[in-house]
């Protein structure tokens, strides 16, 4: 029987996709089913259809899977955040460590990779994890004013002040603004039409400070935001409230921030801390958003450093420096590159906060200043660190990692197919890989966050032979 469009049928579902999506089958037919996990007996109504698969929407669960749980959010099938809320969260960590397992195997073709796997890091509450949240601002069918977040693959806002995974003080933060807003008829962004002021709501949350930061993206500056002063005031009132800014995008772009920020009341910046290291962290600055796994994250990528006090570390795609001051923790030097000014700028100054002076930091490519300043001083690392972001290392960068021959090389990865890859082009080098750590950091989405040890005994005996001459 030949399937057509709005074609409803019944469905089980046998696999579970990268992006969280059931496959089942129709004689011999793979479609993908969004909101299902694999068990899940449903029927389906099919709504896009290619040559050898085909996509369908859940009409019903006719049978559900004993892996599936009622989300406790009432949005979480419209909102394009959690994708993956409906399934048990023991499941979703089984999921995700068998991503990485299934990558490491098939893209770089590491036979008996799970040996090597330890258990996956999970959250003890996987709730409120979140420290960042980016809320747009818009109008719902009647035109009343809404924040929430973009249903998947769409920019109509799904209505939501109250996102479970985000901090709990963010509600009222929202409906402050809200109400300032239709007070003060002032108007939201109509991305089509290029209209109205108010974009995004920004918020950031110090889990152990409790400093918390608001910032309104404006489609102007912050004088057209009129008695601004009374919106300070009532946010002020929040305990933990210590910077109250506005950045100013007027660019037609899917980029929520711009590249300008102004203060309307507090510091510029709010600070938090990842186990023992202090940092400041202003709008723009990136900073993982759970900062009880990403300790877990960045203790993991310490272990596997193995520093004893001696050593020489580069920390590339360094960011705001997170990693660095981690790992300057136990490390004679620590070196680290990073393309984006900005971050450098946050990360000497996070440096100088935690008062480490044995961490120096490079604006610029990776590929370039690593080589450079191993051709002017010599000095060869006893371990490079890399955290790149989801597409990868550049292989030239790869292939200069290589060159500098450390004995330890540390791969932090938000993308387990990229890492399969770069693993793959440095193990042909003559690493190999020792030890990976999974960690859940984005509970009930489908993102995984990775630590992969890869050593090289040749040099070691390298640097030993350096040494000693």
């Amino acid at each position: 029987m030949e399937l057509k469009k709005n074609q409803e049928i019944l469905l089980t579902i046998e696999d579970f996709t990268r992006e969280g999506e059931g496959l089942g089958k129709y004689q011999g037919f793979p479609l993908f089913v969004k909101d299902t996990v694999i068990g899940d007996k449903a029927k389906v109504s099919v709504t896009k259809l290619k040559k050898n698969y085909g996509y369908a929407r859940l009409v019903e669960i006719l049978e559900p899977s004993p892996d599936r749980v009622t989300p406790p959010c009432p949005v979480a099938r419209q909102c394009g955040g959690c994708k993956i809320q409906q399934l048990s969260y023991e499941k979703q960590k089984e999921f995700k460590w068998n991503q990485v397992a299934n990558c490491l195997k098939r893209i770089g073709g590491f036979d008996g990779i799970e040996a090597k796997m330890e258990p996956i890091y999970g959250m003890e509450h996987p709730w409120r994890y979140r420290n960042k949240a980016q809320y747009p601002i818009g109008l719902d069918k009647d035109g009343s004013i809404i924040a929430g977040f973009y249903a998947g693959r769409t920019h109509t806002i799904v209505p939501n002040t109250d996102c479970l995974i985000q901090a709990e003080v963010n509600k009222d933060i929202l409906e402050i603004i809200l109400r300032y807003l239709r007070k003060n008829h002032i108007r939201p962004y109509d991305e089509k039409s290029h209209t109205g002021l108010v974009r995004h709501v920004l918020t950031r949350v110090g889990f152990v400070t409790g400093e918390i930061m608001v910032c309104l993206v404006l489609n102007g500056k912050k004088e057209q935001l009129k008695n601004s002063a009374a919106l300070v005031e009532q946010l002020r009132q929040i305990p933990g409230m210590t910077s109250i800014m506005v950045n100013t995008n007027k660019e037609k772009t899917n980029r929520i921030l711009g590249a300008s920020c102004e203060t309307l009341w507090g510091r510029d910046y709010i600070e938090d801390y990842i186990g023992d290291v202090r940092y400041q962290i202003g709008p723009l600055s990136f900073f993982q958003v759970n900062p009880v796994q990403t300790k877990v994250l960045y203790s993991k990528a310490l272990e596997y450093a193995g520093l004893k006090g001696e050593e020489i570390v580069w920390d590339l795609y360094c960011g705001i420096g997170t990693i660095s001051l981690f790992l300057a923790q136990k490390a004679k030097q620590v070196y680290g590159v990073e393309i984006v000014k900005e971050a450098i700028d946050d990360a000497r100054r996070n440096a100088a906060l935690n008062q480490m002076d044995n961490v120096t930091f490079y604006v610029g490519k990776a590929e370039e200043i690593v080589p450079a300043e191993y051709q002017r001083t010599g000095i060869r690392p006893d371990v490079i660190v890399v955290d790149p972001p989801r597409k990868g290392c550049d292989e030239t960068l790869l292939h200069t990692m290589t060159t500098m021959a450390p004995s330890r090389i540390v791969y932090v990865s938000c993308d387990p197919g990229t890492l399969a890859r770069d693993c793959r082009i440095l193990c042909e080098e003559g690493y190999e890989i020792e030890r990976v750590a999974v960690v859940d950091q984005f509970g009930h989405s489908c993102h995984v966050e990775s630590v992969c040890l890869l050593s090289n005994s040749k040099c070691t005996d390298l640097k030993s032979e350096s040494t000693d001459a």
